[in-house]
């Protein structure tokens, strides 16, 4: 029985490498679809919670990661999912997928470190007739270049021995409209036969594939998906800067002009850009331009603009406690909201942790307060912060800033509290004196 008969029949192992936002709810989604999936993580804590049916994901909730829960085959008492950081297993697997991290590096290049060390492992212990999806968004030629490159050292070739193919995640935490299931997959392949695997293979976990005619193409789809919004946000924020200082409202032109019902997306303002994706991705085209010697202007304009934000806020800042007759050093700033987006515990790149850094350099005492992440776990470009806790918000600062728009900051009474406060995400409608939009 080849590959795809096992796919359909339900008999495929599948492994997921990399257990966090991209990768667990695809583990959850092939679990419920029947299928006896691994996860394999470095991360020993990760692995423990989720033997003992716990999430560390908020908007995951425990119970879909519980026993007896959706994990289990339908009318079974069988477990069906085994999370694990033993790499050997990945020898009984029929199909692996890699959802391991695309940082950047100091210098703004891609940090490809995850993804080949990630493939090295793969190919110690890869077999004939397996499929290899990469998830992870990176440039074009990743897959069918540096990866083949990297799995075939194992003596087999890829689209004879083994598939190998790119689907980049789609992934919006706490997005209350669209899942893993009903977001349509794009797939890529080598050949045509590694293609018509990996259709097969995400047919049976979402509603709507959609094959693209290389991996290339695949790996390019989700890098023009968050260059355009990269280039629109910073849009946004070039026109936020100009109209403060026309005495514009931006949010009340974004609200009248997206009454138009065609030619017009509304894209909103903020401190800079978070999560993984948009403030990361678009980089990763800028770098494998210049194998082109093609220079992605509008790439790198979006991206001076929306990393400038922060230091806006900052200015900001400082004119609100000048009006209070106070100066940044010696102040004691509170930021509202680490996370990157609403009403998620995602801090992945959050410009928060920019303005507590600029914030702090200039003299400011800077904390924090996130319903959604109580302490601050250790980060790659923020290891200072690690181990902070959230603070209560009381009319003890100087100064608050609300950097995340979480519903819970909607309900608090700004005028009692009598403290200045930046609002970066017209949280506060009915705004008095005290209240300055950034």
């Amino acid at each position: 029985m080849d590959l795809i008969e096992r796919i359909i029949n339900k008999e495929a192992k599948i492994g997921v490498i990399g257990l966090g936002y991209v990768g667990l709810p695809l583990v959850i989604e092939f679990c419920r679809a029947g299928f006896h999936v691994t996860g394999f993580d470095v991360d020993g804590e990760k692995i423990a919670m989720l033997r003992d049916g716990k999430s560390y994901i908020r908007h995951i909730d425990a119970s879909r990661l519980a026993k007896g829960s959706g994990l289990r085959a339908d009318g079974t008492a069988e477990l069906i999912f085994t999370p694990t950081n033993d790499f050997s297993l990945l020898a009984d697997m029929d199909c692996i997928l890699m959802c391991v991290p695309t940082p950047l590096n100091r210098y703004r290049e891609p940090d490809m470190s995850y993804v080949f060390n990630t493939a090295r492992m793969v190919a110690k212990y890869l077999r004939k007739g397996k499929l290899i999806v990469l998830e992870s968004t990176t440039y074009p030629g990743t897959t069918d270049e540096d990866m083949r490159a990297i799995l075939e050292e194992s003596g087999l070739k890829a689209g004879e021995d083994f598939h190998l193919a790119f689907s980049p995640e789609r992934e919006d935490p706490n997005n209350g409209t669209h899942s893993t299931r009903t977001i349509p997959k794009v797939v890529g392949g080598y050949t045509p036969r590694c293609l018509e695997t990996v259709r097969t293979l995400y047919d049976q976990i979402v509603i709507n594939t959609v094959p693209v005619s290389s991996t290339k193409v695949a790996e390019a789809t989700k890098l023009l998906e968050n260059i355009y919004r990269s280039v629109n946000i910073a849009l946004i924020n070039e026109l936020k800067m100009l109209f403060d200082k026309m005495g514009i409202d931006v949010w009340e032109v974004i609200e009248a002009a997206k009454t138009k019902p065609f030619g017009f997306q509304a894209f909103y303002p903020g401190p800079g850009l978070g999560g993984h994706c948009i403030p990361i991705d678009p980089f990763y085209l800028t770098w494998k331009a210049r194998e082109y010697d093609f220079a992605t202007r509008f790439i790198e304009l979006a991206g001076e603009i929306n990393t400038s934000m922060p230091a806006y806020v900052v200015d900001k800042a400082i004119l609100a406690l000048n009006d209070a007759g106070k100066t940044v050093r010696g102040s004691h700033i509170l930021i509202l909201g680490l996370a990157y987006k609403a009403n998620v515990d995602d801090d992945r790149e959050s410009p928060s942790y920019r303005l507590m850094e600029k914030l702090e350099a200039l003299g400011a005492t800077a904390s924090y307060h996130d319903p959604y992440i109580p302490m601050i776990k250790p980060t790659r470009e923020f290891p200072q912060f690690a181990g902070r806790r959230s603070s209560e918000i009381d009319n003890g600062y100087d100064l608050m800033i609300i950097a995340t728009p979480h519903d819970d900051f909607r309900n608090i009474d700004f005028d009692s509290l009598q403290v200045p406060v930046v609002d970066t995400r017209n949280v506060i409608k009915e705004k008095n004196k005290l209240c300055y939009s950034a």
